[in-house]
Parts: structure tokens; sequence; C-alpha cells
């Protein structure tokens, strides 16, 4: 008969009589994505490092930020940014930014923020 397991614990079973233990670290990966906007410039940008903070909170370990509306970046945007990376790596979450028009792409390069988050197109 078998008391107290511990969560996380694999049971397989090999005789009726012998069993065998392995410990499994789960692998739990909570995405949230976040809408950039048309502009990010100060005022919305706070809104995204607002909404990432909370998604954080919540237990997210990947944000992702999505540009797919989003025309302009400006410098106070990306400054922004940098801090929202910075505190997803303060918490142990990764960032990835979604949709990133080719001119914000290219900003994104020529600034190194793309040393730091991934890049996705879909």
């Amino acid at each position: 008969m078998i008391h107290d397991l511990e969560a996380g614990t694999a049971l397989a079973v090999v005789s009726e009589d012998v069993f065998f233990s392995q410990f499994v670290t789960p692998t739990v990966s909570s995405k949230a994505v976040v809408y950039a906007g048309d502009y990010l410039n100060k005022l919305s940008g706070e809104s995204v490092e607002r909404e990432c903070r909370q998604k954080i909170s919540e237990g997210a370990t990947e944000l992702i930020v999505d540009f797919s509306r989003t025309e302009i970046v400006n410098s106070i945007g990306v400054s922004i940014l940098l801090g929202v990376i910075d505190i997803a790596k303060s918490n142990g979450a990764s960032v990835a930014f979604a949709e990133v028009n080719e001119g914000t792409a290219e900003l994104f390069e020529m600034l190194g923020v793309t040393n730091h988050v991934r890049l996705i197109h879909n």
C-alpha cells in the first residue's frame, strides 16, 4: 500500500510487490499576451508596463507583447519596454515581441532591444 506521496512524484508499477518512483519536475509555462496599441509612447507604454506587471504577478512565465496594431514606437516607449524586459527577467519570465512591423523591428535591432527578446513573426 502506498502512503504519503509528495506532489510531483510519478509512479510506475513494476510488479505487485515492487514499484519504482521518479520525481518529475513539472514544466509549467504560462504565456500572457499584452497588446501594445497603435502608438507606443509614455501613456500607452505605462499601460503596457502595468499590464505586464499584472500578468507576472499572476504567474506568467512568458510575456508576449503583440505589436500587430502598432505603427509607431517612440523613444519613451522603447525605454518602457526595456523596463518591462528587466522586470520580467528579475521575476524569471521571458519576453517576446510578436508581429513587429519592419520599421519598428529595425529600430529595436539598432537599439539592441532584440538582444533581450525574441521576435515572433506569424
